[in-house]
């Protein structure tokens, strides 16, 4: 043994076997963030990923959508230049864009992997399987290793799934992993197939970046999220002003090409002629190769790893995060999940010390032709728990900021307790909205939030200075000024 290494010899391999404190599976939103927290907390640790460093979100996912998005809502802004004294036109080059996204990609992925260096984690580039509880074997190129570990994270995200008549082909029925994982087809017409987030987001960037979007959703968009009916006509208002109307009651039940065309027949009879065809049916939990029979780690019947309110699953020194667990598959949420995992880890047995996962109050967020975000309680679901909840309002239609920026749609709602006057939720509607939530994800506790932004001294014109306006809306509209307002005055 030498700094913990064994090394042993069979007659196919040489297996070499290191210990370490925490093993994670999967590089990540979530993974990566478990690997990074652990160091911090001075674990010795290692992270096993079989194909691109950084995941999903970081190759084909939210960091190359967002890369899309700020250039999409560029060109859609430039239709207010003129107003401005600004003249010329912007141009769309999908290909291009492409480019700018695979260079971004690069560069953060280089950053994680130096910073990974620097604080000492372990990198194995190979395929993760469990051999034993507290054994994690890892194919690689000069054999097999077998890591050691008192503690192991499974962080193995998820896939893209496809609905019947409609398997992924090169060039013509692609996935969004698809979509980032090659220069994107050459055709001008794109059905774009899903009405949940990643249609949504989609049926902008693309009209945006110059094609002509055929957006088919089964159902009335976004139907399946926490958002208000404001928020969501708002957002279809967006659309329509863009040129984007969603064919509604529609979905895809064959598709065949014909000279060179692709010709989707939808349930509703209609033919539709499209070059090639994005699809934003969902995703399911990867768990593929992984063992977890051998130790015993359950899953569910729709194959998310079974965990509890800890993220232990049912072997407790195995924690599982992020999409392979839940519904909720967003990086906000695996990045959150890799908290809550590694401070369990590090507080060991003591239940006082343990940190429970609460989807609810991490934030959600859509990028598309306006940006929305929420966090905590809607109505429906704050009364459903059985309180009263009160409503503060401010508009941005009304904004020196937002008027100023020729951007005045959206707004901000805040949702407080009507007893307690503790914030249960809230909701934003426009631009920057993404980064504006957080103004309410750091306050320290619910109870407080509402007073915290009552005392607030803020930068004036800014779109931050809403949430006073709604605070102040919420506490008179409702008689919760007391509630509010009495520590601020006393100072306390």
């Amino acid at each position: 043994m030498v700094n913990g290494i064994f090394t042993r010899e069979t007659e196919d391999r040489k297996i070499v076997t290191e210990a370490f404190d925490i093993v994670v599976i999967g590089s990540g939103p979530g993974g990566y963030r478990a690997a990074v927290l652990g160091a911090l907390r001075g674990k010795r640790v290692a992270i096993v990923e079989k194909q691109d460093w950084g995941g999903c979100c970081l190759n084909r996912g939210c960091v190359p959508k967002k890369d899309w998005h700020h250039s999409a809502s560029l060109i859609a802004a430039s239709r207010n230049f003129a107003g401005r004294g600004i003249n010329g036109r912007l141009e769309a080059n999908l290909m291009q864009a492409w480019e700018h996204q695979e260079a971004v990609v690069r560069k953060v992925q280089e950053s994680y992997l130096d910073y990974m260096k620097r604080l000492g984690i372990s990198m194995r580039s190979g395929t993760a399987s469990f051999v034993s509880p507290h054994e994690v074997g890892v194919a690689v190129e000069a054999g097999y290793e077998c890591l050691e570990a008192a503690h192991v994270i499974i962080a193995t995200g998820s896939k893209p799934s496809a609905p019947a008549g409609l398997a992924p082909r090169p060039q013509r029925i692609l996935t969004t992993d698809m979509l980032f994982d090659e220069p994107p087809p050459t055709g001008h017409r794109v059905a774009i197939v899903g009405g949940g987030l990643i249609g949504a987001e989609f049926a902008f960037i693309l009209t945006m970046l110059g094609r002509q979007v055929y957006w088919i959703t089964r159902r009335s968009p976004l139907t399946r999220t926490r958002f208000s009916p404001q928020a969501l006509t708002t957002l279809s208002g967006a659309l329509r002003d863009c040129g984007i109307e969603p064919i509604e009651g529609a979905s895809v039940i064959g598709s065949d090409v014909r000279d060179g065309e692709l010709i989707l027949a939808l349930a509703t009879g209609r033919k539709l002629a499209v070059d090639w065809v994005l699809l934003g049916t969902g995703r399911t939990p990867f768990t593929d190769g992984l063992a977890l029979d051998v130790v015993g780690v359950a899953l569910d019947d729709r194959g998310f790893v079974r965990v509890n309110e800890w993220l232990q699953t049912s072997v407790p020194h195995v924690y599982a995060i992020g999409d392979c667990i839940s519904e909720h598959m967003t990086a906000n949420q695996a990045i959150a999940d890799a908290a809550v995992a590694v401070r369990n880890i590090v507080a060991g047995g003591s239940s006082q010390a343990r940190f429970r996962r609460d989807v609810l109050w991490v934030p959600e967020v859509i990028y598309s032709a306006v940006e929305l975000a929420r966090i905590g309680l809607n109505e429906d679901l704050a009364e459903d728990a059985g309180l009263e909840p009160a409503v503060g309002f401010a508009a941005f239609e009304s904004s020196p900021c937002a008027l100023g920026q020729d951007d005045t749609r959206g707004f901000v709602r805040l949702i407080g307790e009507l007893d307690s006057g503790a914030l249960l939720g809230a909701e934003l509607v426009g631009t920057a909205a993404g980064e504006l939530i957080h103004m309410l994800a750091l306050a320290p506790d619910h109870a407080s939030a509402l007073a915290l932004l009552a005392r607030a001294w803020v930068n004036h014109p800014t779109r931050a200075e809403e949430f006073v306006n709604a605070t102040e809306t919420l506490a008179s509209k409702w008689g919760l000024g007391e509630r509010i307002f009495g520590s601020v005055e006393t100072g306390q």
